[in-house]
């Protein structure tokens, strides 16, 4: 992509509103743009981040064994009040009458809708277990929208849903979700831990979080880096500096964490109010056993960001960077240089690298390398009139201060490897 014809304009200063680190790199950077409290608009640069963010998810999932579906987000009162969940909902569920006087309500989660769609595709014990996913907007009223992505009004979801026989098939499909999550937030470049939490609104069961540590987060987690264990500060009985209940080896600390999935074994909270069952195989009318598994993708997105960057800006993991390669034409651009540049950006294309190329003849060479740094694509090549007598290029890591200087075939091994 030549950045002369892409939507695109970073600002040099912080957003004044903005305090959590990923609102104010995303928004300088100009992959997100804030329209108002919680609600983003996704930039060209920002949407190929989340694009990327999607496809890792969706190919873990489709590893499960899960497949992908859509489910609306408007939904009729009377779906939720099957559940009670219409009024237990409403301080953070958007409610309101349409103009035929219906109450409808913007779907923060889909539990309800799922066990409706549900009764019409299972119907003995022959079709179970099933698993089927989406990814999809959600709304929630949030009362303090802040933090940037970590928390919005407006977002997106992926929430898989399971249907088994009983708890043992559960429990067991449980298991798994447990490490594709670890397998997407890994992709993803994080380190999560898997934490004991509460069930919440959704079973009286312990449910289980994915926790990534950094300063920007709202949840406190009592954590063994040892062995892993972790225990939400909600529900733990821990104390830092303790030994660890599980090794016994580690020491307990109290970290800041974000949570950036979560996972619940819902029984049948929400299959046995709408009648959602099966028939078992004596032909008696069994409730579906349900779990529900869900990853923000958008919190995801703003924790990589918090999680990596430095002074200067972002500094995304190549599994999601936008593009692999910022190329850097500096320099006065005569014709040979900007043949020159065009010239290795084309190779490069050509070579299955996936290359942003910052061809812009107004920008300084200042203001290049000031984008550069803050949009933070994981290789930055820079091309001028001094490589171009030497027909080579310079070649750099956004993580690192070394600069090489090679010919653009020695260049090209190191992206396609």
């Amino acid at each position: 992509m030549r950045q002369s014809q892409l939507f695109f304009k970073t600002q040099k200063d912080f957003p004044k509103d903005e305090v959590a680190v990923n609102a104010q790199l995303l928004i300088r950077g100009n992959f997100v743009e804030k329209l108002m409290a919680g609600v983003y608009s996704y930039l060209p640069l920002g949407w190929r981040v989340r694009q990327k963010i999607v496809r890792i998810i969706e190919e873990e999932m489709n590893a499960l064994g899960s497949a992908e579906i859509l489910m609306p987000a408007l939904h009729p009162r009377s779906v939720w009040d099957a559940t009670g969940r219409w009024e237990g909902m409403e301080k953070i569920m958007y409610q309101f009458k349409d103009h035929s006087g219906r109450e409808v309500g913007l779907g923060p989660t889909h539990e309800e809708i799922m066990a409706v769609i549900g009764k019409t595709v299972i119907d003995s014990y022959a079709d179970l277990p099933r698993t089927v996913y989406q990814i999809q907007t959600k709304y929630r009223d949030e009362p303090r929208a802040k933090s940037g992505l970590l928390r919005g009004r407006e977002f997106t979801m992926k929430d898989l849903y399971s249907f088994h026989t009983d708890e043992a098939s559960l429990a067991e499909f449980y298991e798994e979700a447990k490490k594709a999550y670890l397998k997407v937030f890994t992709r993803a470049g994080l380190k999560s831990y898997i934490t004991e939490a509460s069930g919440g609104d959704f079973t009286k069961e312990y449910s289980h979080e994915f926790m990534v540590e950094t300063d920007a987060g709202e949840d406190e987690t009592f954590l063994c880096r040892l062995c892993g264990f972790a225990q939400n500060k909600e529900i733990s009985k821990l104390k830092a500096k303790s030994n660890c209940p599980k090794c016994q080896s580690g020491v307990i600390d109290k970290v800041k964490t974000v949570e950036v999935g979560n996972i619940f074994k819902l029984g049948t909270k929400f299959s046995e109010p709408v009648g959602f069952t099966y028939k078992d195989t004596q032909g008696k009318m069994i409730p579906v056993v349900m779990g529900s598994y869900g990853i923000g993708v958008d919190r995801l997105m703003g924790t990589v960001v918090e999680v990596h960057h430095d002074e200067k800006g972002i500094v995304w993991p190549e599994s999601v960077a936008p593009f692999q390669v910022h190329l850097l034409q500096v320099g006065e651009a005569t014709p040979e240089l900007q043949q020159f540049g065009t010239n290795v950006y084309d190779e490069l294309v050509r070579s299955g690298v996936e290359v942003l190329f910052d061809d812009r003849t107004r920008a300084t060479t200042g203001e290049k390398f000031f984008d550069a740094d803050l949009i933070g694509l994981p290789w930055r090549v820079v091309v001028s009139e001094k490589t171009m007598v030497q027909d080579k290029i310079e070649l750099k890591r956004r993580n690192e201060t070394n600069v090489k200087v090679m010919k653009l075939k020695e260049c090209e091994k190191m992206f396609i490897e």
